[in-house]
């Protein structure tokens, strides 16, 4: 019997032979000016990644961290969805090179419609190349759309938007989350960097979905305004990447893994066909555990909209055994 790869793998094999004939030097340039424009704080008004180059360097150095993020954000979201829920099918607004449809695929397997806009057409190139080695993503469209306040969308089940708001004015995003939620009939997954700043837009665009009648899946258990402060805190998770050795070559480290951290919300139309028994989390793992002797410390946001502390020790057994394996984002129980 043969073990299938992993869509991780398989996303990683793809990127490898699509780009193993990119000169080292132009992926290092492209790459450079990508952390440039991405660590930027001013909206560029146009696609930031511009050409061939710029887009395989971006797969390269960005791709498989954007899959890791968006699927552990989709996972959350699975987990309190309703059983047997899955999207019928999935747009994915500024889906680049389609790692978002690829971790759609990881979490919920099988074919669907899906559509993925975006306003770069190499870059949309590239995802069409990259489908090609993805069961579930042969038959999806790639659109140009400019992604801003013009943008429309047709009905779909599920609507995607990661690590693409920063890009955009504040009047754009807060339009493109108003057309994502008039365009999802169950729900919408909005994943950003785990910065201050890509919290703060997660927050604004929760704050925008929970107006237009969603109810808030993951990571929060309840749908009241955070009880973190912006600007003195913020909320993010973290997700395992591990690096192939093109990645290590594009990003010039020498580790077989990096952590990348994120912010995401994922909301449900209530009533909708993924609200009728949601189940959000009694109690989310809010930083890392610390695991100290005899005792786990753990940061938690829980229902009754508050951040908490809790203390499990050996004395609560199988709970402390629990708790020892329990990492950042997990849900936990109520106890």
């Amino acid at each position: 019997m043969h073990d299938h790869p992993s869509p991780a793998d398989t996303l990683r094999a793809a990127l490898t032979g699509l780009l193993e004939d990119l000169p080292p030097r132009a992926a290092a340039t492209a790459v450079d000016r990508l952390i440039a424009n991405y660590r930027g704080d001013t909206p560029t008004g146009a696609p930031i990644l511009r050409d061939r180059a710029d887009v395989a360097a971006y797969a390269a150095y960005r791709m498989p961290a954007t899959f890791e993020a968006v699927h552990a954000a989709l996972r959350a979201f699975a987990a309190a969805a309703p059983a047997g829920w899955a999207p019928a099918a999935h747009t994915d607004i500024g889906g680049g090179t389609g790692a978002a449809t690829w971790a759609v695929g990881a979490t919920w397997p099988g074919e669907r419609p899906v559509t993925v806009l975006d306003w770069a057409e190499p870059a949309l190139a590239l995802g069409r190349e990259l489908a090609a080695h993805h069961p579930g993503l042969t038959g999806a469209r790639w659109q140009r759309a400019r992604i801003d306040a013009s943008l429309t969308v047709a009905p779909t089940a599920l609507v995607t938007i990661s690590y693409v708001l920063g890009e955009l004015t504040e009047d754009d995003r807060a339009r493109v989350v108003d057309v994502a939620a008039r365009a999802a009939t169950d729900a919408v997954v909005v994943v950003e960097p785990g910065t201050p700043d890509g919290y703060a837009r997660v927050i604004a665009a929760r704050d925008r979905l929970v107006a237009a009648g969603f109810r808030v899946a993951a990571p929060c258990p309840h749908s009241d305004t955070c009880p973190i402060v912006p600007g003195t805190d913020w909320c993010h998770f973290s997700a395992r990447v591990s690096r192939s050795s093109l990645h290590r070559r594009v990003k010039g480290g020498s580790l077989a893994y990096e952590d990348e951290k994120f912010s995401y919300v994922a909301a449900v139309r209530d009533p909708g066909p993924a609200a009728d028994g949601l189940a959000p989390a009694a109690r989310r793992v809010v930083r890392r555990p610390q695991i100290r002797k005899g005792q786990v410390l753990l940061d938690l946001c829980d229902a009754d909209v508050a951040l908490r502390k809790a203390t499990v020790t050996k004395r609560h057994g199988a709970l402390y055994r629990e708790a020892r394996d329990a990492d950042w984002g997990d849900a936990w129980p109520e106890v």
